[in-house]
């Protein structure tokens, strides 16, 4: 799950994802060596300015500290940035700390930043984060419509004042450029990412506390290890990491249940009810800014009619599918923000979001149903979404007397390939994890215009929406922003392009081997505070 124009960033398979068959615990590290294993499901991508979804950001955060990081007051605090600061929100100054080094020697400067920004905001490089740029004045003219070339390949916006200062100039105001600094896309690239983009993704080299030990091993194993010359304030306490990759998330589950894995981020929808008695203290819950939706995608025309969407979502009993399938480890979503992001509100959804099968069946026979009375969901099997993906089919089959059939799409990765090149894949379910601590983070990435065709799954694409961001960005005060933001959440009830389903909660646990495992908001361990036991 995760992340945003992705980033989310970024987009992010809600529940945990587990290793390959003959891909087991018995290879990853212990504690007897220093090392933890993760459980972590197969990275899209490896290249900062194209990861989008949270496998890959796990990763990603071991091995790069980013400009700004967020307390647990979701407030700003500097980290490889030694200041961020604008008088009026447009044009911003950023100065980076002083000593930085990539993992292999060469300096951090500001080059560092540029040259990854310009890299993803040029559009033939096709990255998915491409996007997250279009605020940086000359991001248009590196992104021509149509099938024209770019003239140019740097962003006019993005100044080198020293070897240590950026002044970046946006093309309005957005008052939440610095929470945004935080989120993968605004990362620092050595020279040799440039040289062979290709090659550097199988060993990425970063400015972070970890570094790569070995090779991305697809579909099996990514090790890092301590960097010793790490330069920033806190160091890590393990002597490295090896995110172990699964597709079966029971699979992860008992590994750790037989302290072959260390840490499992998700526990399986159908462990739940057990966790607490199999694992004691060491299941635990976080708060989490995690939204799961099912997407209409617009070039389907079986969901035109907004009847039909509206049926399909009035048929579904949100609630029953959280206490019966989830043990009540999520809650019902009636909204599209997460009540932990300052400025959400409960209920934008309106009616629509309400369970109504007398109501849903009306306006499904209304509109005539749809053509061949069958309509499917897409899911990704590598997230242990089959149980709930089921359950609201056979809601559906029930409340509308349609034939709702699940399909299963082996990885997450490949779900959102299908989608970019619009793919036959009816409804689909998408997890959602915010990039920073801003309703924006969620609005302007999953329905924006400018996100299409990723984040932006669905093909949402309306002008009074995004007039509303684009004035919330010009608001000089959060709270004023907040109300911007509201207001253009409430239109999505309107068109109803992603159905609200449930906000989750972290529900995570580890084996004996180790303690100091916490996830926050953004569904991200903190690596510095995990220590071996004994």
């Amino acid at each position: 799950m995760r992340k945003r124009t992705l980033a989310a960033a970024t987009v992010l398979p809600v529940a945990a994802v587990v290793a390959l068959a003959g891909c087991g615990g018995s290879d990853s590290g212990d504690a007897s060596d220093g090392v933890i294993s993760i459980g972590i499901g197969e990275p899209q991508h490896l290249f900062t300015t194209d990861v989008g979804e949270t496998e890959g950001h796990q990763v990603i955060s071991a091995l790069y500290t980013p400009l700004v990081t967020y307390n647990e007051d979701l407030s700003i605090e500097m980290a490889a940035a030694e200041s961020v600061e604008s008088d009026d929100n447009r044009v911003w100054t950023i100065k980076i700390r002083d000593g930085m080094t990539f993992h292999n020697g060469d300096p951090v400067t500001a080059d560092s930043y540029i040259n990854a920004w310009n890299y993803g905001a040029y559009g033939p490089n096709a990255q998915q984060l491409n996007s997250y740029y279009a605020r940086i004045q000359g991001y248009d003219e590196l992104n021509p419509e149509g099938d024209e070339e770019p003239e140019t390949d740097t962003l006019s916006g993005l100044n080198k004042v020293d070897d240590l200062t950026i002044e970046v100039t946006l093309t309005e105001p957005y008052i939440d450029f610095d929470k945004s600094l935080g989120y993968t896309n605004f990362l620092p690239l050595p020279d040799a990412a440039f040289e062979d983009p290709e090659a550097f993704e199988a060993s990425p080299i970063g400015n972070g506390p970890f570094r790569m030990n070995g090779d991305w091993e697809h579909d099996a194993l990514i090790r890092v290890e301590k960097w010793d010359d790490y330069w920033g304030d806190e160091k890590p306490q393990v002597d490295g990491l090896d995110f172990q990759i699964y597709q079966d998330p029971v699979s992860q589950y008992n590994d750790v249940l037989a302290n072959n894995l260390d840490i499992i981020k998700t526990i399986p929808t159908e462990q739940i009810a057990n966790a607490e008695a199999d694992l004691g203290d060491r299941f635990q819950q976080s708060p989490s800014g995690s939204f799961q939706g099912l997407g209409f995608p617009s070039y389907d025309d079986k969901y035109d009619d907004i009847r039909v969407r509206q049926a399909i979502s009035m048929a579904m009993n949100r609630s029953e599918i959280t206490e019966t399938i989830f043990d009540n480890s999520a809650d019902p979503a009636t909204s599209w923000v997460s009540p932990e992001i300052p400025g959400a509100t409960d209920g934008t959804c309106g009616e629509w979001c309400e369970f109504d099968p007398d109501r849903a069946k009306e306006l499904w026979d209304d509109a005539g149903g749809v053509e061949g009375n069958s309509i499917q969901i897409s899911y990704n099997t590598d997230g242990g979404h089959q149980e709930w993906v089921e359950a609201t089919c056979n809601q559906l089959n029930a409340n509308l007397g349609v034939e709702c059939v699940a399909n299963p799409v082996p990885k997450f990765a490949d779900m959102l390939t299908d989608l970019g090149n619009q793919e036959e894949l009816g409804m689909f379910r998408l997890g959602w994890i915010p990039d920073y601590p801003s309703m924006d983070s969620y609005l302007q990435a999953q329905f924006s215009c400018d996100a299409i065709p990723a984040p932006n799954y669905t093909g949402y694409c309306e002008e009074e929406f995004d007039d509303l961001l684009d004035e919330a960005y010009r608001e000089d005060t959060e709270e004023a922003a907040e109300a911007k933001y509201l207001e253009a959440e409430k239109l999505l009830a309107d068109s109803l392009p992603m159905l609200p389903l449930r906000f989750g909660k972290n529900n995570f646990g580890h084996s004996e081997n180790v303690t100091g495992v916490s996830i926050d908001l953004f569904y991200e361990l903190d690596l510095m505070s995990l220590k071996e036991t004994g």
